[in-house]
C-alpha cells in the first residue's frame, strides 16, 4: 500500500476509534467520592450473602457507579474509608476497605466490600466509554453458557415430571438441567440414606431427560455426611453428571473435599458459600474440585473474583459462579466472560422482570451476551428503590492502616 494512504487510513481508524470511545485514549478524569448511598429493592432479599442491596458511589465528576450487595451495618463502615478518594485506584481502596479495621473482614462484611468494588469498576467503565470486559481485555467467549435455578423455563408446567423438565431446559438453550438432591421443604425430617437412594431415581430421569449428550448436574446441598455423600456419588457415577455440588459441609471443606476425592470419580463444584481466594487456593491447587463455585459480590468484588480466576485458570480448573443478584450477575458476564478456561453460568432472572433496572443483562436462549454498554452496562431507575443509607464523611474511626516505605499498604 502506498505510504500516504496507509498514514490516511491508519488516521482515519484511530479518529474512528475516539469518537466511538473518546476517554479511552486519555488518562481518566481526576475525580473524588463524594457520597455513597444504598437503596432496598421493593421485594428485598432478606438473606445476608444474598442481599440485592442497591449501593451508588457518586463523584463530583458527575458519574456514579452502580453495585449490589452487603447491608446497612456492613455498607457503612467500608463506604466510610472511600469518601474524598479517587475512585480509579481500585486496588488500593479495596487494601484498605480489607485492612483499616483490627479484625479482617468476614464473610457478611466482604459482601458489602464486594458490593462497592463493583460500583468502583462501574465507575472505571463509565469514564472511558467502555464495558468492564473491555477493560479486563475482552471477551475470551462468545457467550456465557449457563443453566437455569428458579427461572422460567419456556415449556416447562407445574407438576411436570423430571424427565420432561429436563428435556424442557436442554432444548431451551440450557447447558445443563440442574436439580436438586432429592428436595424436601424445609423444617421437615430429612432421612439421608433413603434421600441418596432417591437421587439415584431421579439422576436416572434427568439423564434420560437430557439425553445421551446432554448434560445434568445435581446440588447435594451440604446435607450429606461425607459416608452418604460418598455413597450417592459412586451410585450417579455412571450417569456422568457434569458436576455434584457442595456435597459436604462447607465447614469441613478442607478436611472433607480431600477425602471424598480419593473415594469418588465424579467431578465436584464447591465454593458458594465462601469468601475469598485464601479459602479456594489449596482445594484448586491440589485439584480437590473440579468448579469453584465463587460469585459476586461476595468474594469481594470484580477485583478479588479475577484474582480467584488466575488461581484457577493456573490449574485449569472451571468457574461456575454462584449468583445473588441482577446486577452481580451483569458484573459476572463482565468479568469471568474474560475468563479463559470453563465456565457455566448460574441464570435465576429469565421470565422475570426487575423494576428498579430497566436494563442489567443480554439474556437469550438459554445464554449470556456482553453488550458494548459502559461499566457494568445495568441502568437503575430509583423511584423503584427505598433509600437505607447515605454516607458522606471520611472514616477514620479506629481505622489502623499502615503503609510500607513506598506508600503501598501493608498489615506489619
Amino acid at each position: 500500500m502506498d505510504r500516504r494512504l496507509f498514514l490516511k487510513a491508519a488516521a482515519a481508524a484511530g479518529a474512528s476509534a475516539l469518537a466511538r470511545y473518546p476517554l479511552a485514549q486519555a488518562a481518566l478524569p481526576k475525580m473524588k467520592i463524594t457520597r455513597i448511598r444504598a437503596y432496598a429493592p421493593l421485594s428485598p432479599n432478606p438473606l445476608f450473602n444474598q442481599a440485592d442491596t442497591v449501593v451508588t458511589i457518586e463523584t463530583d465528576a458527575g458519574i456514579t457507579g452502580i453495585g449490589e450487595g452487603g447491608f446497612t451495618d456492613t455498607i457503612r463502615q467500608c463506604a466510610g474509608r472511600l469518601i474524598g478518594q479517587d475512585p480509579q485506584h481500585i486496588e488500593r481502596l479495596w487494601q484498605d476497605m480489607q485492612r483499616s479495621f483490627f479484625y479482617p473482614p468476614g464473610r457478611e462484611k466482604t459482601h458489602a466490600q464486594g458490593a462497592l468494588d463493583l460500583a468502583l469498576w462501574d465507575i472505571r467503565g463509565k469514564a472511558l466509554n467502555l464495558p468492564v470486559h473491555q477493560i479486563l481485555g475482552g471477551m475470551t467467549r462468545n457467550y456465557c453458557e449457563c443453566y437455569n435455578t428458579g427461572g422460567a423455563v419456556p415449556g416447562i408446567t407445574p407438576g411436570m415430571p423430571l424427565k420432561e423438565r429436563a428435556a424442557a431446559t436442554v432444548a431451551a438453550g440450557f447447558r445443563a438441567f440442574r436439580m436438586g438432591a432429592a428436595d424436601t421443604p424445609a423444617n421437615t425430617t430429612f432421612n439421608t440414606r433413603v434421600k441418596v437412594n432417591e437421587l439415584y431415581e431421579q439422576c436416572v430421569q434427568a439423564r434420560e431427560g437430557v439425553g445421551k449428550n446432554g448434560d445434568f448436574c445435581i446440588d447435594f446441598h451440604q446435607r450429606f455426611d461425607l459416608s452418604d455423600a460418598v455413597r450417592g456419588c459412586n451410585l450417579i457415577e455412571p450417569l456422568a453428571p457434569l458436576f455434584v455440588e457442595d456435597p459436604v459441609r462447607a465447614e469441613a471443606f478442607n478436611d472433607d473435599l480431600p477425602k471424598l476425592r480419593k473415594m469418588v470419580k465424579v467431578p465436584v463444584a464447591a465454593g458458594e458459600e465462601w469468601g475469598n481466594r485464601w479459602d479456594f487456593n489449596k482445594l484448586v491447587e491440589d485439584h480437590d474440585i473440579d468448579w469453584v463455585r465463587a460469585t459476586l459480590p461476595n468474594v469481594g468484588g470484580i477485583t478479588e473474583m479475577m484474582k480467584i480466576a488466575a488461581i484457577c485458570e493456573t490449574h485449569f480448573v472451571g468457574i461456575i459462579p454462584h449468583f445473588t443478584g441482577p446486577i452481580a450477575t451483569a458484573a459476572l458476564v463482565n468479568s469471568l466472560g474474560t475468563f479463559s478456561g470453563p465456565l457455566l453460568m448460574e441464570y435465576g432472572f429469565s421470565g422475570r422482570s426487575i423494576p428498579h433496572l430497566p436494563v442489567f443483562v443480554d439474556y437469550k436462549d438459554g445464554k449470556l451476551w456482553p453488550n458494548d454498554r459502559p461499566g457494568l452496562g445495568v441502568q437503575l431507575d430509583l423511584t423503584k428503590l427505598n433509600p437505607l443509607l447515605e454516607v458522606t464523611k471520611y472514616d477514620t474511626n479506629r481505622a489502623q492502616t499502615y503503609f510500607r516505605p513506598d506508600g503501598s499498604i501493608t498489615n506489619w
